[in-house]
Formats: C-alpha cells, structure tokens, sequence
C-alpha cells in the first residue's frame, strides 16, 4: 500500500495545464511510483528537471553497474524543464568578458565552445534515443528596434570580434534582411547566432525520464525531498524526502528554482518568474509576413527580456521577466499566472507583429527559474560532504543543463576531462540577502530595467540606469 504525504489525493493530478508544452507532449503519463521506503544507492539525485535528469542518463551510460535513484515531488519536467520557451542555446549566465576577466581568454573560449557543442548535444541525443522534441536548429535572431538597441546590438558584435568570435557564430544584420528572418515592427537591424535551436521542452523532459528509466535508473516521482544532508567522516550524504531516506555516496542537488524548499537552502538561489502565452496556431498568410521559416528563436535587444519561438503546429510561443519577485523566495502555483503581466506579455506580442490583435491567446502560464546571487550558473561536486549541484542557469538551462549532467557524471565518476576544467565548474555562490533587503533589491531591479527600456524608446539613447544596473550584476 503506498502512504499518501499529506495533502496528497488518489486521484492522479493533471500536468496539462502547467504549459503548452504540457498540453501538447505526446501520450501524457502519470506519475511514476513513489520512493517506497528507505533506500541505500550510489548516487541520488534530487530533483527530476533536466539537470537531474542529464545526469542519470550520463551516469546510466558511462556506468550500467552504477546504481542511480532519483526523486521528485511531482513528476519529471514539472518545474522549468517543461515550461520555458523551449530555447536550447549556446547562452550562458556569465557574459564572455566576465569570464576572461575573472578566468582568462582560454577558459572563456572553452566555456563558449562547450556551450555551442552542447546545443548539438541535445539534438544528437533526442534523435538517439528515439524522443521527437521537435528540435530545429534555426539559430536565433535578436533584433534592435530602437537606436539605443542598435548601439548595444553593434557593441556586442564588435566587443565578439575583440573576443575571436567570427562572422559565423555572431553577426550584424542590417534592416532588410533582418526584417526577411524576422518580420516584426520597427526592425533596425538584428544580431543572428546559429547556435540555438526550437523544441518542445516537455516532450524533451519525458523522453529523458523514459530513456534513464530504461537504463535502470530508479525514478521515484511524488516524493518531496525535505532536506539533504551532507556527509561526514563515517557517514555519507542523506536525502530526506516524505516517503523516507535515500542514503548514498554522492547526492546531486538539482532543483533549480526549487532550490529554497530545502532546509537551510533559502537564500542559495532565488527564484524568479518568467511567464508565457501562447497563441492559436497560426495561418501562412501571418508566416508568410513574420517570417522565422527555420523555426528561428527570436528576441530583442531590450533590457527586460522577451524571448520566443515558431512551435513546430505554427503557433507563436512568448514570454518575458516582469513578474514580481516573491518575498522569503515563496514558489506557489497561484504566481504560475498573473493577469497584469501576462496582459503586458500580450501586448508586446501585438507590437511586435499587430496582425495578431484578433488572434486567439490559448494559453498562458509562467514558473520560476534559478538565480544565483552572482548570475553565474556553477556544477560542482564537494569530496568532503558528497554533496553536488548543478543549477543558476538564469534561464538558460535547456542546453546548459546537458552540459552539467555530462560534467557531474565526470566528476562523480572521477574522471578527467576537458568538462571539469571548464570555469563554472566548482563556483560557490554567495549567499542572497536576508529579507527584506532580498525582496527590496531584486524588485528595485526589475523595476529599473522596465523603466531603462521606458526611457531608451522614449529618447533614443541608451539608458544610464541600465547601465549601473549592469555593473550591479558584475557584467
């Protein structure tokens, strides 16, 4: 008989309305069994998103002998992993420049490098293991809409050049062609990557759960973990969950937004919402116009960021930052949606392309993502404690994820490689303020990037406050 945690229900929930993503994977699946009692393993692994995710598989593959469980509260690919904008890119957290800065020239060129193979990475491994994520490597075309945007899109293409970043992994487009890829209003120009690709990241999550499950890894769904504790001399790392205690060697803690539901992990990373709408899917005569005939990402060059996609059924999927920070890091499904900013969400959506004014929006829905203090994604692994993480990925997880689940199985397996040189690896992050200077402070900046883009289309040049907002957050 399985114990129900409380306020559990037999009757088995319905994921379908987390996303779109939800709503449209093939065949949805129930939960998975919960952890049925104590558990002795090898390597447990907290949280069923893809970092969690990518490292069993890593693990599974490297090692079959290796014994693998994974436990998570809801089911895999509840949280970010199965509602972002389906984004898999070669960003990462940290700007290049931070990077040579505080590591040189050569780490930050191995971090991009390993960051564009990993967007391959996702696409060879889907198409291997049989998980059709929709994956269309299109690049991603960032447009500049306003004089201030031109000058910081030229920036960044020059400050590449600078970096050895060539024709072929950053470019400048001017108006018409930029406008070709992508047909919104006011387009100046737009910066163009190919290192990105579309997919549908819930039928990603999925895939990656059956494929770990099929390798012998243990997946434990509905299994809320508590607290992880870490290890010592004479005793390994505990996983304290609501259907018992998982024992092992190394535990890897990766919850990402979720982060703080662990005890003494409040202030480790914050979660902040990002929310999304989708529409109906969409005519030619609409495609014909807007463009993004390769399934290309889109953005633009903004401070209060927007990002989206061409689904593969021809919807427009879209999202952006504004939704408030919520004191004492609170993650609750009622700020999953918020009337006031998916309403703006919409609207920026009609600006960009008004011939959607009359299209009908079919879904709307948000989560949070992970932030570190510093905004720089880290994987690590402490010998000491047997405790590893992976996370702070700011929204840009879908790639970075299986970049860190790769990396974690080396580490955890002791093994070396170009991965665990890699200069994220052993970041420690410092701590978030206490309250209420968390709440005071990330609210204050997410009000003054608003309020940055405000002034740069209200005056055409680049915003001051963005700027010293820049330097905060150590780019």
């Amino acid at each position: 008989m399985i114990e129900l945690s409380a306020g559990e229900s037999m009757t088995p929930p319905d994921y379908r309305p987390l996303s779109l993503w939800w709503d449209t994977v093939p065949a949805p699946r129930r939960r998975r069994p919960p952890l049925p009692g104590d558990l002795d393993t090898d390597v447990a692994i907290v949280g069923a998103g893809f970092t969690g995710l990518w490292t069993a598989l890593s693990l599974a593959t490297a090692d079959p002998s290796l014994r693998v469980a994974v436990v998570e509260r809801e089911i895999a690919g509840f949280g970010a992993s199965g509602r972002n904008g389906g984004w898999c890119s070669a960003l990462f957290a940290a700007s290049h420049s931070r990077l040579e800065r505080e590591h040189g020239r050569p780490a930050a060129e191995a971090m991009r490098r390993a960051m564009e193979a990993a967007v391959d990475e996702v696409g060879r491994t889907a198409f291997g293991e049989g998980i059709d994520c929709q994956f269309a490597k299109g690049g991603t075309v960032v447009a500049a809409r306003s004089p201030a945007q031109v000058a910081r899109a030229r920036a960044e293409v020059a400050a590449a050049r600078g970096d050895g970043v060539g024709e072929d992994d950053l470019r400048w487009l001017e108006a018409k062609e930029a406008s070709a890829v992508l047909g919104a209003t006011g387009v100046l120009g737009a910066t163009y990557s190919p290192h990105c690709a579309a997919l549908h990241p819930a039928a990603l999550a999925c895939g990656l759960a059956e494929a770990v499950v099929r390798r012998g890894v243990a997946l434990h769904e509905g299994t809320a973990a508590t607290a992880v504790e870490p290890g010592e001399p004479g005793r390994r790392p505990l996983v304290r969950t609501t259907h018992g205690s998982v024992r092992a060697d190394v535990v890897v803690r990766a919850l990402e937004g979720w982060t703080p539901s662990l005890a003494g992990e409040r202030r480790t990373l914050l979660p902040l919402y990002s929310l999304m709408v989708a529409t109906e899917p969409l005519g030619d005569d609409f495609w014909a116009s807007a463009g993004l005939g390769r399934r290309e990402t889109f953005a633009d060059h903004r401070h209060l960021v927007i990002y989206g996609q061409r689904t593969a059924d021809g919807r427009l999927a879209f999202g952006g930052r504004g939704a408030p920070y919520h004191f004492a890091s609170r993650v609750r499904p009622g700020f999953d949606r918020s009337p006031r900013v998916h309403r703006a969400i919409e609207a920026t959506l009609v600006e960009l392309f008004p011939a959607l004014a009359g299209a009908r929006i079919t879904h709307r829905w948000g989560g949070p993502l992970g932030v570190p203090r510093d905004w720089f994604s880290s994987v690590g692994l402490d010998r000491r404690t047997g405790i590893a993480w992976g996370g702070g990925y700011v929204g840009d997880g879908v790639s970075t994820t299986n970049l860190a689940g790769r990396t974690l199985a080396d580490l955890i397996l002791d093994r070396r490689s170009d991965l665990v040189e890699l200069p994220w690896v052993g970041h420690r992050w410092p701590a978030w303020e206490p309250e209420p200077l968390r709440w005071l402070g990330v609210n204050a900046g997410l009000w003054s990037m608003a309020a940055a883009d405000r002034g740069e289309a209200r005056t055409g040049r680049p915003s001051r406050l963005a700027a010293r907002m820049g330097r905060l957050l150590g780019e």
